[in-house]
């Protein structure tokens, strides 16, 4: 049973609940004698697990609600897994995942799971986590720019009119970084105190899902000529961009499915070595926590 600590105005009351594992708590108010969601009255000060003990309750994060967007590795059905990076951060963090990713998904797709997220939780979220690219590699996007620059007539330090460079964001969804730039710009026009953490696309294996979608490893470059290691660099770069976190599981999971060693972090050795399974998914969450300063559960799988 998760325990609620809730405020009424200067008063605290618990109220137990029977939540299943994962299971969000919504935000509601006592006001004029009716009760009404998200309205601030009655805020959800912590979600605890009665008796919980370990890394969650030394983490800091536990009860509370992180949303995920992505593709195929964060998506709710588990493709190649019984469990996903975001369940064991559930696990060993205490978090309530709230989880939009879509298999297939590139970057361009992801304002969609964001107006989702917005329609459904539009504030009290603690971080944001952007897990995607892998899928805007093989569909051949190409990586575009951030910005157009052009000039502008300005008054700029007292000295009087003149002209500089000034450059404004691109929002061309066919690329790379343009739809980087929706993204973000959604994002942090939505929640601008919630932290973002993006996410780099992790080393590719060989997969083939059907004669129609077979997908060479990372050793080839794309129908543009590009390598995942150019959608790597990218993220990084929105960080900067767009003063965001950049988690780059890429290097910091260890999972490099190039080598034969490491099909046993992933789905099938001959035909899926791109889905992580379920030891694959419990790497990227110690990426994930070693970067968050959160204890991990040992030993090593």
């Amino acid at each position: 049973m998760r325990k609620l600590l809730m405020t009424i105005g200067a008063a605290a009351i618990t109220v137990g609940l029977a939540l299943p594992l994962g299971a969000y708590a919504a935000v509601y108010s006592y006001a004029n004698g009716s009760v009404s969601p998200n309205d601030g009255k009655v805020t959800i000060l912590r979600a605890e697990t009665a008796g919980e003990t370990g890394a969650s309750a030394r983490c800091g994060w536990r009860g509370a609600p992180v949303a995920f967007l992505g593709d195929s590795i964060t998506d709710a059905r588990h493709f190649g897994c019984t469990s996903n990076y975001w369940n064991f951060l559930e696990r060993d963090m205490g978090i309530v995942p709230l989880v939009y990713g879509k298999n297939g998904h590139k970057w361009n797709q992801l304002r969609g799971q964001a107006e989702k997220l917005k329609a459904e939780h539009p504030d009290g979220l603690a971080a944001i986590f952007v897990f995607a690219g892998t899928n805007d590699y093989n569909a051949d996007v190409p990586l575009g720019e951030w910005w157009t620059v052009g000039e502008e007539t300005v008054d700029r330090g007292g000295k009087g009119v003149m002209k500089v460079r000034r450059r404004t964001p691109v929002f061309d969804e066919k690329t790379f970084r343009g739809g980087i730039n929706s993204v973000m710009s959604y994002l942090k026009d939505n929640w601008p105190g919630t932290p973002i953490y993006l996410m780099t696309p992790l080393h590719r294996g060989f997969a083939t899902f059907g004669p129609k979608n077979v997908q060479p490893d990372e050793s080839h470059a794309n129908g543009k000529g590009l390598f995942i290691d150019d959608y790597v660099a990218v993220i990084k770069e929105a960080g900067n961009v767009w003063a965001a976190n950049v988690i780059d599981v890429n290097a910091e999971s260890g999972l490099f499915p190039i080598l034969k060693s490491h099909a046993q972090f992933f789905h099938n050795e001959e035909r899926d070595r791109l889905h992580p399974n379920t030891a694959g998914h419990e790497l990227i969450a110690r990426a994930i926590l070693r970067r968050l300063g959160c204890p991990i559960n040992f030993p090593n799988p």
